[in-house]
């Protein structure tokens, strides 16, 4: 039986720039890098950047990182300072602030939780919701 997430890897088209982003701007830790990738974390999860061809969805699919209200703020003001592009505006629950990535992968800083989500559409269900 899966019991949760194990690891994301993305492809890259220039690892250094792509190590230089997810750390030094998005503060994910660094672990080892080899020539054709990288293992970084932030908080519990495992992510790798494989230097590869990159060919970012085109379409809503994105990964969505947490980060606490009290630093949400903050954190998005500084990572925008970076001139790093936004691809959304938020209009769901909870403070969100997508950007992209140095290929264009879609990234999504998050302020909220699948408690907080479920307890908005219960004031105000999207259309068609089905409670499962």
């Amino acid at each position: 039986m899966i019991s949760g997430l194990n690891h994301i890897t993305i492809a890259v088209s220039d690892l250094e720039r792509s190590l230089r982003f997810y750390t030094g701007i998005l503060g994910f830790t660094g672990h080892v890098k080899w020539d054709n990738g990288a293992y970084l974390s932030i908080g519990e999860l495992w992510f790798c950047l494989s230097h590869n061809e990159a060919h970012p969805a085109q379409d809503y699919t994105h990964i969505a990182l947490d980060i606490s209200p009290s630093n949400f703020e903050e954190f998005c003001s500084r990572v925008v300072s970076f001139g790093v592009r936004t691809w959304k505006e938020n209009t769901s629950e909870g403070d969100s602030l997508y950007i992209l990535d140095p290929d264009g992968h879609k990234l999504e800083i998050h302020a909220g939780s699948l408690e907080s989500r479920l307890n908005a559409l219960k004031v105000q269900p999207y259309c068609g919701l089905v409670w499962l």
